[in-house]
């Protein structure tokens, strides 16, 4: 389902590709500095041939859309694969695999009527089947998804024909169409063998506008254009997909021009893309990005399960510092799980201000005192330290992990940082709970549903709540906000969750930044909409003279 939720997907935030995630950008605000283009004047001749090189922080790790949680796997997935629905430029959901659909008036029964003369890249062809098979795995109770959540509310998935597809829900379920947003995969290829270990999740098979070439661990994935994509088929011969584990190394590549496109940081931005030399050969792109980073905890660590505690550290941590220091006023400070340009956002929502001294009065209220004279909290003989951990490459989160630091220990409480390898990151820590605290970002879904990260049937390995945060009134509150179809009443009952998480603090939320894409000025076709630059990459181009590479 092409949520950040794609998250870790998600994750990454990652910063790679930002620009070119076509399901959670936000209208840019373009400053005459910027040199930011809003149209193609006077445009060339669309042209078929070329290569772009794109880079990712990370390695995919699934090439299968229902059990890929980490967004390199979801921006590859994204271009092999297709969903029934997928959202259009103005963010509107439009037909993909389905050419039409029908929701009953008890909004309990959708009936996809599918695309016709749709074949699979090995020549097979796409059937309700396909359908109905992504919909068993992904209930299936022995599938490593965090999607389930989604599909487990269906009552039962209908054939009416080979293009004709009934889903019955048992109770209403407001997101239920975007959630067929999902990629879907083949039967023929999938339903033989050990479906979480299959070979196809190395060398997939699509329906989608490029087809799978090579995977190359930690190097690059290669796809290549479609020819018979029934949307046309893309004019970029090729995607080459690095893995380049470091933004300032990205940067240095996009110079030298090794590279075509990159999420910029902040400082690259402001202080480095700004040459004529450089804006002569790139295009640079500024707006909101629909999710936001944050301070997770584990809140099964004794440290950090009062509520007191961990607002206390909220009240420590300077994030209007961070805002300045990190993003160099690239983005604002979050409150919560939504971000302000979603319907969803709740605007009575306080912001914590930076304040040591009520920090320290929360903590000594909950008893934590530096009793020894070392400058370390300490209660029942045990200090107030834990390490804090994120990703390799991402100087920015490096950057808050210092800055949190040195506000942590301005009111008594140690912090060490440890910096790991992504897919170490993911599977072997935040999969598997074995961290204190982190700090990591959501990519989000237009829809404001987040059952899979705050609900607490959802804390199992691998799934989204790896924080296992339980609240029975957000439990409540997320149940009811599915079954809602009503949107003012919606955004009541996500007003509501907004508020409790602002009080309880499960994260320090920390800051909602700016999309900065960089792309190079060879490729044309480039508009910017709601949905960011990315959701017509099909129809980018290089005119003939200015191809760089050859077949």
């Amino acid at each position: 389902m092409r949520k950040v939720i794609t998250i870790l997907v998600l994750v990454v935030v990652v910063v790679a590709l930002t620009g070119l995630l076509i399901y959670f950008a936000k209208r840019p605000s373009p400053k005459p500095k910027d040199r930011t283009p809003t149209s193609e004047q006077h445009s060339p001749q669309p042209a078929y041939g070329d290569i772009i090189i794109e880079a990712s922080i990370g390695d995919a790790s699934y090439l299968n859309p229902i059990l890929a949680s980490d967004s390199a796997s979801g921006d590859i997935n994204g271009y092999v694969y297709n969903g029934l629905v997928k959202y259009d430029k103005n963010l509107k959901l439009v037909g993909e695999l389905a050419e039409s659909w029908d929701i009953s008036d008890d909004e309990l029964v959708i009936t996809f009527h599918l695309r016709k003369n749709v074949n699979w890249h090995d020549g097979e062809p796409f059937t309700s089947k396909d359908v109905e098979f992504t919909y068993e795995k992904l209930v299936n109770p022995n599938t490593r998804t965090p999607y389930a959540s989604d599909y487990l509310i269906i009552d039962r998935l209908e054939i009416v024909d080979p293009y004709t597809v009934k889903i019955i829900y048992n109770e209403p379920f407001s997101p239920g169409l975007e959630s067929w947003g999902m990629g879907i995969i083949p039967q023929h290829i999938f339903e033989k063998g050990d479906f979480n270990n299959h070979p196809a999740n190395r060398h997939p098979i699509g329906t989608g506008p490029y087809r799978f070439v090579e995977w190359k661990t930690d190097e690059r994935i290669v796809l290549e254009a479609n020819e018979h994509y029934f949307e046309g088929r893309p004019y970029i011969h090729r995607i080459i997909y690095r893995i380049v584990p470091d933004q300032a190394v990205q940067f240095l590549e996009l110079r030298k021009g090794t590279i075509d496109t990159m999420g910029l940081t902040p400082d690259q931005f402001q202080k480095e893309a700004v040459s004529k030399e450089f804006l002569d050969k790139f295009n640079k792109f500024r707006y909101p990005s629909f999710g936001y980073t944050y301070f997770g905890y584990n809140l099964k660590n004794p440290l950090f399960k009062d509520k007191r505690v961990r607002r206390a550290i909220t009240y420590a941590v300077n994030r209007q510092e961070i805002i300045a220091g990190v993003l160099l006023g690239l983005g604002q400070i979050s409150t919560g799980p939504f971000p302000p340009t979603s319907w969803a956002y709740n605007k009575t929502i306080l912001v914590y201000e930076h304040n040591p001294e009520k920090a320290k009065k929360l903590l000594y209220n909950c008893g934590w005192q530096d009793r020894d004279g070392d400058g370390i909290l300490d209660k029942d003989g045990r200090p107030f330290s834990f390490t804090l951990m994120t990703n390799q490459g991402n100087k920015m989160r490096q950057l808050c992990a210092t800055i949190i630091q040195s506000n942590l220990k301005q009111v008594g409480i140690q912090v060490k940082i440890r910096i790991l390898e992504w897919a170490s990151f993911i599977h072997q820590y935040i999969d598997k709970k074995n961290f204190d605290a982190v700090i990591l970002g959501w990519s989000l879904s237009r829809d404001p549903d987040q059952y899979s990260i705050w609900h607490s049937s959802q804390i199992k390995e691998g799934q989204y709540n790896f924080v296992s945060y339980s609240n029975p009134e957000v439990d409540r509150l997320l149940v009811e906000g599915r079954r809602t179809f009503d949107m003012e009443k919606r955004k009541e009952i996500y007003h509501k969750i907004h508020t409790i998480l602002a009080e309880e603090q499960p994260y320090t939320f920390l800051y909602v930044a700016d999309a900065l894409p960089a792309v190079h000025k060879r490729f044309h076709g480039i508009e910017v909409a709601p949905a960011g630059i990315g959701y017509n990459f099909i129809k980018w181009y290089v005119p003939k003279d200015q191809q760089k590479y050859t077949r």
